[in-house]
C-alpha cells in the first residue's frame, strides 16, 4: 500500500514551528518535503536539548524532510529554487508578507509558470490586513486573541502572578490548519485543474479553535454556571496513595452536579442549601469539592473509581508526565512514540503519527537532516550540472554544515 500523499512534492520555506509543523504532517502522510534553509539556519536548530549536532526541538518538526541550504540573494540560487517550484505541488511559507516576493518567489511569481501550485502562506495576521507587518509569535498572538485572558480568568486569585500558557498553541494549531488548507486545495485542484493561494492566519486560527468563543462573545450572564459544558473547570483530585486525577466535568454546572450526586450516591447534596444554585456552588466550592474528595478517598485505585465514574457517563484521567504516559500500554499499542535517528549513532524518542489508515501505509519515521545535507542530490534533480554545483559550493552560495555552531564545509 502507498502513503496517502505519495508522489506529492512540497517545497518548504518554513522555519521554527507553525510552518514546519504543517510540512512535517505532510511528510508523515507521504509527501516528499524539501526544506529550503537560509545560510543562517532555522533558529529551531538551537532549541535545547541537543544530541551531538542535533537540537531535539528541530528534530521533532523536521525529521524526514530533505534539506537544501542556499543563499537566495544570489541569482543562481533563486534559479535552482524556481526550478523546484516549477515541478512542485505545494509550497508552504511562514515569512512576513512580501518577503518571498523580494526573491521572485511569491504566489504571483510561481503561479505564472506553475498554475497548478497550491501555495500556503502562514502568518500572524494575514497577507492583506492592517496588521500584516506585525511580528507574530505564539505568546503574543495568544495574548491578542483572548487565550491568555481566558487563562487568567480561569485561575483567578489562584494565579499568583500573570503568566503565559506553557504551550505554543497558536503555532501548532495554525500549522494543522495549514495542513487542512493543503488537503482542501489539492481536492479543489483535482476538480478544477487549478491551484490557488491560501492565506492562513494565526490570529484567526486562535479564534476558530476557541470552543468557548461564541459563548464569550455573547456576553450573556450565565448566573454562575460554567460556560459551554463545564469541561474547562474540571478539578484535580487525589486517590489515597497520592495519585492525582481529573474528572472531565465540574460539579458547579447544574447537570453535572446532579450527575456527581448520583455517582457519589449522595442525593442528600441535592437538597443542601449551600449547593442549591450554580452561584451558591461557586461560592461554596471548597465545601463541595471537599465532599467529592472525601468520596474519592474511598477508592483504592483508579480502576475502581473509573467504574463508578463511567456509570454517570463521565471520564476520569490520571495526571501524568509525558514520560509516564510514554510507558503505558496504550502508547505501545498505537505506536504513539517512535524512535528517530539522532544522527549521533543512536535514536531518540519522538511522537509518532496520529493517524491509522485502513487502506494506506504511512512512511517510516525519517531522519532529521543536517543543514544542506541534500544539496547535491536536490540540485541534480533541478538539472544543475555537477561542475556548476561545485562552483556554487566554492562560492558559498550552496552551504552545508553539521552543527549550528560549526564552520561551513
Amino acid at each position: 500500500m502507498s502513503a496517502p500523499l505519495q508522489g506529492v512534492r512540497v517545497v518548504d520555506f518554513t522555519r521554527v514551528l507553525a510552518g514546519p509543523h504543517c510540512t512535517k504532517a505532510l511528510r508523515d502522510l507521504g509527501a516528499d518535503v524539501i526544506k529550503i534553509e537560509a545560510p543562517s539556519g532555522d533558529i529551531g536548530r538551537k532549541g535545547l536539548p541537543h544530541i551531538g549536532d542535533m537540537g531535539l526541538y528541530f528534530v521533532q518538526q523536521n525529521a524526514g524532510k530533505r534539506n537544501l541550504s542556499l543563499d537566495l540573494n544570489w541569482k543562481e540560487a533563486r534559479e535552482i529554487v524556481m526550478e523546484l517550484c516549477r515541478h512542485a505541488d505545494i509550497i508552504v511559507e511562514n515569512f512576513r508578507p512580501g518577503t518571498l516576493a523580494r526573491f521572485d518567489l511569491s504566489y504571483q511569481d510561481v503561479s505564472a509558470y506553475n498554475p497548478n501550485i497550491v501555495y500556503v502562506s502562514i502568518t500572524g495576521y494575514g497577507q492583506s490586513t492592517s496588521w500584516r507587518g506585525r511580528p507574530a509569535f505564539a505568546p503574543t498572538v495568544q495574548c491578542e486573541t483572548g487565550h491568555t485572558s481566558i487563562v487568567h480568568t480561569h485561575y483567578g486569585a489562584a494565579l499568583t502572578a500573570p503568566m503565559n500558557d506553557a504551550a505554543s498553541h497558536a503555532d501548532v494549531y495554525t500549522g494543522l490548519q495549514g495542513v487542512i488548507a493543503v488537503l482542501a486545495a489539492l481536492e479543489h485542484r483535482h476538480k478544477t485543474g487549478r491551484g490557488q493561494h491560501v492565506d492562513v492566519s494565526m490570529a484567526a486560527t486562535m479564534l476558530s479553535v476557541n470552543e468557548r468563543a461564541g459563548a464569550l462573545l455573547s456576553e450573556i450572564d450565565t448566573e454562575g454556571e460554567p460556560i459551554a459544558l463545564s469541561a474547562n473547570e474540571s478539578h484535580i483530585y487525589e486517590l489515597p496513595g497520592g495519585k492525582r486525577l481529573t474528572i472531565a466535568a465540574s460539579p458547579i454546572y447544574t447537570p453535572m452536579f446532579m450527575s456527581y450526586c448520583g455517582m457519589m450516591r449522595r442525593t442528600d447534596l441535592l437538597v443542601d442549601p449551600r449547593f442549591a444554585t450554580a452561584r451558591l456552588r461557586r461560592t461554596n466550592l471548597n465545601a463541595l469539592l471537599a465532599e467529592v474528595r472525601a468520596w474519592i478517598l474511598t477508592f483504592e485505585d483508579l480502576a475502581q473509581l473509573q467504574t463508578q465514574v463511567s456509570e454517570a457517563g463521565l471520564a476520569v484521567g490520571e495526571v501524568r508526565s509525558i514520560t509516564e504516559f510514554a510507558k503505558t500500554d496504550w502508547v505501545k499499542e498505537w505506536n504513539a512514540i517512535v524512535e528517530i535517528d539522532d544522527r549521533n549513532g543512536g535514536t531518540t524518542p519522538m511522537p509518532g503519527a496520529p493517524w491509522i489508515f485502513s487502506g494506506a501505509e504511512l512512511p517510516a519515521p525519517g531522519a532529521p537532516a543536517f543543514q544542506g545535507e541534500h544539496n547535491t542530490e536536490i540540485c541534480a534533480e533541478a538539472k544543475v550540472a555537477p561542475e556548476a554545483i561545485q562552483s556554487l559550493k566554492d562560492r558559498h552560495i550552496l552551504l552545508s554544515r553539521r552543527s549550528i555552531m560549526g564552520d561551513f564545509d
